[in-house]
């Protein structure tokens, strides 16, 4: 996997969640973006007892490889263990499980699937968790197991793929303390850089997700020093593996078109020349009927609709593929 010195990529997720849609939104990915970045669950039974017919899981995951090299895109990846729509829960265990990272099934799972992507895929970036200090907030008493399988599964993955770099992220609103209901007492901007620094120095790049329409009214409210306390504590190479602006209100959360301008222009402005890579979650708006109807037949709670639903105009195109404003600068960006 080769990538330019600020590799550009998005979610592959399409506008609606059909067959059709996908092989379409693929082909418009490689108009905007230098890679994709694939974020599986694990298939927690069959990389325990790894037995049985593979799952189609590992599959689509092929698949999505495959769609990805055909319209010139690479693949960077994060093994996501917990519910992306609620990072304080694991996704998809066996019932008789324990849900914590001390339990063993859950370790050797978790390792397995790791090995598997670094093997199968040699990827530059392997991600080993996703904001992580989400779940460190809520639980923890376990996130000193996670630290300590995040070491062990590291030095497997060097071990097999030397060259691949290997990170965990963290949710940049949450690690300021800008939350409302997660602050845990402290004052914003009291950055919970410990939660960061217990990685090291097992990070090979500081890898960070922002969502900050959850934070501040508009775009143009992004302090212009809200990034730069990253290029101050560390000397490596920084990422961010997922973010966006709502370009519509939805909810409690204001936006416009311009907001994601700014937010493009903050991010661009305060970090882009240390950044390895930058995804932008969606190049295009989802349709909310279809991924419901797609979640509710993988049995997802309407708790997590809900909270997708957030997303949904977080896209640089409109779901019928207009783009807005936003767009025109993330191109002119990765033209640079």
């Amino acid at each position: 996997m080769e990538l330019p010195g600020t590799a550009y990529g998005f979610f592959p997720s399409p506008p609606k969640a059909t067959t059709a849609a996908v092989l379409k939104h693929f082909g418009d990915l490689g108009q905007h973006a230098d890679f994709i970045l694939v974020q599986p669950n694990i298939p927690w039974e069959y990389f325990t007892n790894d037995s049985g017919d593979e799952p189609q899981q590992l599959t689509d995951i092929r698949n999505q490889v495959l769609l990805a090299q055909q319209n010139g895109l690479e693949v960077a990846f994060v093994v996501d263990p917990l519910n992306g729509l609620n990072r304080r829960e694991f996704f998809g265990l066996p019932a008789d499980w324990q849900p914590r990272f001390a339990s063993p099934e859950v370790r050797e799972a978790f390792t397995n699937f790791a090995l598997w992507i670094a093997r199968e895929f040699d990827p530059a970036y392997l991600g080993l968790a996703s904001e992580i200090n989400t779940y460190a907030d809520a639980h923890p008493q376990d996130f000193v197991n996670y630290l300590s399988l995040y070491r062990e599964v590291y030095a497997a993955v060097k071990n097999e793929s030397t060259q691949t770099q290997v990170f965990v992220t963290f949710q940049w609103e949450d690690l300021n303390h800008l939350l409302p209901g997660a602050t845990e007492g402290r004052e914003p901007y009291h950055i919970n850089w410990d939660q960061v620094e217990a990685f090291e120095p097992e990070l090979d790049l500081w890898v960070i997700s922002s969502y900050p329409f959850v934070a501040f009214r508009s775009g143009a409210q992004i302090p212009d020093d809200y990034y730069t306390p990253l290029l101050g504590r560390t000397s490596k190479p920084l990422a961010v593996a997922e973010g966006g602006y709502t370009s519509k209100s939805i909810g409690p959360f204001p936006g416009t078109p311009q907001d994601q301008v700014d937010y493009l222009s903050a991010i661009h402005d305060q970090i882009g020349e240390r950044l390895s890579f930058w995804v932008y979650l969606l190049l295009s708006d989802f349709n909310q009927d279809s991924y419901n109807q797609a979640m509710q037949q993988s049995g997802r709670s309407e708790e997590d609709m809900n909270t997708l639903g957030m997303f949904s105009a977080v896209g640089l195109r409109e779901e019928s593929g207009v783009p807005k404003p936003a767009l025109e600068v993330w191109d002119r960006f990765r033209a640079e």
